[in-house]
């Protein structure tokens, strides 16, 4: 299984089958963690420590996303639970066959199947989207 770490920055800026992609603008609900639990993603469990904020999509899909990188990411809006996803340009991958991404703790995993993207966001932070979700979310923009 092909593996990637998080925490280095443009893994693979120079593989010719990454593309640029903006992230579509979209609402979402967030909440803040109180006390540290783990959230179940469709890519595998993810730890939540307080302070980080665990953002839930229209679809129903979460995971949580460190506070820093929250702030960087998401705006508020007039709703106190309701943010909106800043947009900007991030790398991406689609993967023929399963991978793993080794999260930025060196611990925690997410598991990609075949046909799903990798996104490097350019900040050492690596996600995996589906292929159906990134249909939806993502577009290309070269």
């Amino acid at each position: 299984m092909r593996e990637y770490r998080a925490g280095r920055k443009a893994i693979f800026c120079d593989t010719p089958a990454a593309v640029k992609v903006g992230k579509i603008p979209s609402r979402v609900f967030v909440r803040f963690v109180e006390k540290s639990e783990s959230i179940i993603t469709r890519e595998g469990c993810v730890p939540a420590h307080p302070g980080d904020a665990v953002v839930t999509a229209a679809t129903g899909e979460q995971w949580p996303v460190v506070r820093a990188v929250f702030d960087r990411y998401y705006e508020p809006t007039s709703e106190a639970t309701v943010f909106s996803s800043i947009p900007r340009e991030s790398l991406a991958l689609q993967i023929n066959g399963p991978f793993q991404v080794i999260l930025t703790d060196g611990i925690s995993r997410l598991f990609g199947k075949p046909g799903d993207w990798l996104l490097d966001y350019g900040d050492g932070h690596l996600g995996i989207v589906g292929a159906d979700i990134f249909a939806t979310i993502y577009r290309r923009l070269d």
